[in-house]
């Protein structure tokens, strides 16, 4: 038997339910992965609200990466991937002791590598990754401002950037500012109503670069504090988290503001982040997320990445992890670990 997270409809965390049912049979292409970790990210708080711009319909596994073990594979995979340890990004249904993932989707973790602190870069690694070197293009002595810089992106751009020569201005709460300057960045109050003067006082000629999650207003701040010739890259409407209404609504009007600024003749970019764009070619798009995902994970194994995970949280408390996920008083990624008993008699039943 597996146990999986469901989330039901709209509903509190400790609406949260946990079911079990049979262990499925891979199919062709497909592995059986038991998960040793999943994320809490941003994506799932969305989701238990209905806000997330193209989440299935209720009810549903949530769990938007993982990192677990192959314990079976279908017809048509390499028998030798089991027994060993691989990471997938998967949108849904991370958040159970087992579950079933496209072969094609799984990224090699190296040895060495504890899989709760894999998981914090699945995501927000890739993310990172390609919104600062594919999609900003930023080079070393560039300046770049990063918002919510104690979170999991946020961490995770940090030190990325910095590992690649850049300098970094970081945003977060002040209990967060010892931990976001250990990481090499500038920290300010992202609260502080003369934020773009104290920007400004540290990149007169504005920045290079701005990692945007937020949305709402304050998008107008970030696309003025760049530079000529800079990049604002927004990846979230989080400002609008907590808005009744229409999930497709705050996207549309952040995608529609985007393309109007990219019609001025200033030499500044607007683009918005779409990890799943590009996806219509699989193979290639599978290919940058193992390299991508790949050269993130090899820093981390050659201890150039510390990763920052904020809590180990067994599956079967969900509802504990999502509330402290959503609390924003930690700093890292919260990640759900697997119930030693369950995840045994699921391997138990698997073989």
């Amino acid at each position: 038997m597996l146990t999986e997270v469901v989330l039901p409809g709209q509903v509190e965390p400790e609406g949260l339910e946990l079911r079990t049912r049979p262990l499925p049979e891979p199919g062709p292409g497909q592995a059986l992965v038991a998960v040793e970790a999943s994320g809490v990210s941003f994506a799932e708080q969305q989701m238990r609200r209905g806000k997330y711009y193209d989440q299935p319909p209720f009810p549903f596994v949530p769990g938007y990466d993982l990192v677990g073990t192959v314990v079976s594979t279908g017809p048509g995979v390499d028998q030798a991937l089991r027994g060993r340890r691989f990471a997938a990004l998967t949108k849904i249904g991370g958040w159970a002791s087992h579950t079933l993932v496209d072969a094609g989707d799984l990224v090699a973790v190296p040895e060495g590598v504890d899989a709760a602190e894999a998981e914090t870069v699945v995501v927000n690694g890739i993310t990172a990754w390609q919104m600062l070197h594919r999609v900003a293009k930023v080079r070393p002595g560039m300046t770049v401002l990063v918002h919510g810089a104690n979170g999991g992106v946020g961490t995770t751009l940090v030190q990325l950037a910095r590992h690649s020569g850049i300098k970094v201005i970081g945003t977060a709460s002040p209990r967060h500012h010892d931990a976001v300057h250990a990481l090499g960045a500038t920290p300010l109050d992202y609260r502080d109503p003369d934020l773009p003067a104290r920007v400004r006082a540290l990149a007169p000629g504005g920045v290079d670069a701005v990692f945007d999650h937020i949305g709402g207003d304050g998008i107008v701040d970030s696309f003025r504090l760049l530079a000529r010739g800079g990049t604002l890259v927004s990846y979230g409407t989080a400002a609008t988290r907590d808005v009744p209404g229409s999930s497709r609504a705050p996207v549309l009007k952040l995608l529609a503001r985007l393309a109007l600024w990219n019609l001025l003749p200033n030499g500044r970019r607007a683009h918005f982040f779409n990890l799943w764009a590009g996806r219509r070619r699989l193979a290639a798009f599978q290919g940058r997320i193992r390299a991508d995902l790949g050269q993130v994970l090899e820093l981390m194994a050659k201890g150039e990445f510390t990763a920052l995970v904020a809590a180990r949280i067994p599956l079967s408390d969900a509802a504990k992890a999502m509330r402290l996920a959503e609390s924003g008083t930690v700093a890292g990624k919260v990640v759900l670990v697997a119930d030693e008993d369950t995840r045994r008699s699921g391997e138990e039943d698997a073989r």
